[in-house]
């Protein structure tokens, strides 16, 4: 199924009459795209993060209300979500609790920063930033719309 099919899957399991959606994938290997597109089928992944420094004029930071397909490597379509609050915060200050809302590992902050600190240098490093404990974190939290219990896709 196509992105574009599943987003109509959606829209007519939902009553959505819009097409204001982003498809992406979280992480950049295979395997975080699908082990982490897993987590929030699972339920246990409802928050993500990314370097603030990332984001450019021409790119639209997430917002309240935003649609996301999630999928995997190969671009297939895993579930959608709703984004349900989005803040920024410096990297040295991203709490415990959006560390368990991330479902990643053990859930803990420990792990959290075991994890992203190396992620965040790679993807900044792409384009010409360094990583700083206190550079800020665009932290979102969102719900699973899609595939629920009581739909398919």
């Amino acid at each position: 199924m196509t992105i574009y099919e599943y987003w109509q899957a959606f829209k007519k399991a939902n009553n959505i009459e819009h097409d204001n959606y982003d498809a992406w994938a979280f992480g950049a290997t295979k395997k975080t795209s699908l082990e982490l597109g897993q987590l929030v089928l699972d339920g246990l992944k409802t928050a993500t993060s990314s370097a603030y420094g990332l984001y450019f004029d021409e790119e639209p930071m997430p917002k309240v209300g935003d649609y996301n397909v999630i999928v995997d490597y190969k671009d297939n379509p895993m579930a959608i979500t709703k984004t349900t609050k989005v803040y920024t915060t410096p990297y040295n200050e991203v709490t415990e609790a959006h560390a368990f809302l991330e479902g990643e590992g053990d859930r803990t902050l420990a792990y959290w920063r075991s994890v992203h600190q190396p992620f965040f240098e790679e993807d900044l490093e792409s384009v010409n930033k360094k990583f700083d404990e206190t550079m800020p974190v665009l932290c979102e939290e969102f719900e699973l719309v899609f595939p629920t219990e009581t739909t398919e896709a």
